[in-house]
């Protein structure tokens, strides 16, 4: 999935032993919500997001696929989310067929970001997420929001060959 992928754009802002501060530009993403966590619910996003840049638009065109997948959770239920082609504005990408695919404007953020290699099941994401938020709390740093798990390349990829990342949200660093 990942390899030839556009991806967001960042700019690398430190370097910290074990992890590293990126600032993203900000993006659309578009967006379902599912109940519960865990595989089945994760499916079931990815296949209703990948129906929208399928065709499954009002305009039944095909948008490209991007990398990463992000996944997170939110009081009980569980995110997943596609970045959209930079070409893209709100205004240009066609409106979704499926009224739970929704199109959001995603501000600039700053985040902490953990990266890791293998397969990720729940139990693995949360010690990363945890370890992640330590380390980031040591280093001065305040997260804004829970971790998010944001996976490249798809499940018929090597687990050795797999990138995967843990993005943690901070609240902005100044430059200078």
């Amino acid at each position: 999935m990942g390899e030839g992928l556009e991806e967001p754009a960042y700019d690398v802002l430190q370097h910290y032993g074990n992890f590293e501060l990126r600032r993203y530009a900000s993006s659309i993403q578009a967006r379902v919500q599912t109940t519960g966590s865990g595989r089945r619910p994760s499916v079931g996003g990815f296949r209703r997001i990948a129906g929208y840049i399928f065709g499954g638009n009002q305009d039944r065109t095909s948008i490209a696929m991007t990398a990463p997948v992000e996944t997170w959770a939110e009081e009980g239920c569980e995110w997943m989310a596609f970045t959209m082609p930079s070409a893209y504005t709100l205004e240009t990408l066609p409106l979704p067929v499926d009224g739970g695919v929704l199109l959001t404007e995603c501000e600039g953020r700053d985040v902490a970001v953990l990266s890791f290699s293998g397969r990720f099941h729940q139990s693995k994401s949360q010690k990363l997420g945890e370890r992640l938020k330590a380390m980031v709390v040591e280093q001065g740093l305040t997260p804004i929001q829970e971790p998010i798990l944001a996976v490249y390349d798809g499940p018929m990829t090597l687990p050795f060959k797999r990138r995967n990342e843990m993005l943690l949200p901070v609240e902005r660093v100044s430059i200078g």
